[in-house]
């Protein structure tokens, strides 16, 4: 199927709310766009109906090639949930073509991991992991399982278990960007449990407002539990105090906090020219 500008919403973005959705940019004068091409024909048509291969003209629709960054042709990009989730540049061998279509098909799994999404999500980390190792003893690098089992480990506070399970998150896997931001919540809890509490941190910042260990504390529980904005004030005032408290600790935690946010968040925005002012 040809895909334009005007179809793009309805064919592709709709549809891989299906399934998903390959969409190949493409262009008549490319050489290794005609090798490329039938090899996706034949494997689309392999899969009976397991994914949908769409094609868009860049040079009769330059708007779509610019918004999803397409520097080169051939490109293909897999859309599942409105989402690209993988893609890649050239015309690769057959083997390797296949072993991309294969990443990006949902798995047999698929209905245990959303129901052992949804059980995290209610609180039932227990549950979830009865479900999440069921679909590991079957698909050992399910990537999507290993990233939940790392959520239930950090709920359960076995924070070794989970950064060991995080290593085992292959790098193909759609959802490895959520690896890091994931990482610097288990340090960041992992951290905290080794400090006074919340409660015990404040205290001894109303008998003492100038105390580090105390304001980092409080940061590091504040950040585990998501208080973000409160904890990036407090980690800031433990660089304000004293920057080297710990090997660089108040700054090494709010660029943890960063990692969790994303660079684009507004707290993460404020607080890195606030930090980046005070050291510099």
């Amino acid at each position: 199927m040809d895909v334009t500008e005007t179809t793009f919403a309805e064919d592709v973005i709709r549809r891989s709310y299906d399934l998903p959705v390959l969409v190949d940019f493409w262009a008549p004068w490319c050489g290794p766009c005609r090798i490329l091409g039938p090899t996706l024909e034949r494997l689309s048509q392999d899969a009976g109906g397991k994914f949908e291969l769409v094609k868009v003209n860049v040079d009769d629709n330059q708007r779509l090639a610019m918004e999803y960054n397409v520097m080169g042709i051939p490109a293909v990009k897999a859309f599942r949930d409105g989402q690209v989730v993988d893609e890649f540049v050239g015309a690769l061998p057959e083997p390797q073509v296949r072993e991309f279509i294969k990443r990006i098909q949902p798995s047999a799994a698929a209905p245990l991991l959303q129901q052992a999404q949804a059980l995290v999500a209610a609180g039932d980390v227990d549950s979830a992991a009865a479900l999440f190792t069921q679909v590991l003893d079957a698909e050992p690098d399910n990537g999507q399982a290993l990233l939940g089992m790392a959520e239930v480990l950090l709920a359960q506070e076995r924070y070794a278990d989970a950064l060991q399970m995080l290593h085992s998150v292959p790098y193909t896997t759609p959802q490895f960007s959520r690896v890091s931001a994931l990482r610097a919540r288990i340090e960041l809890a992992q951290d905290g449990a080794t400090r006074p509490s919340e409660a015990e941190a404040r205290a001894a910042l109303a008998q003492n407002p100038q105390h580090v260990a105390a304001h980092y504390a409080l940061g590091i529980r504040l950040a585990a539990r998501g208080a973000y904005a409160e904890a990036l004030e407090e980690l800031l005032e433990v660089v304000r105090l004293n920057r080297k408290f710990e090997n660089d600790a108040g700054r090494k935690a709010m660029l943890r906090v960063f990692e969790i946010l994303g660079s684009e968040h507004e707290l993460t925005q404020t607080y890195r020219s606030r930090l980046e002012w005070l050291l510099y």
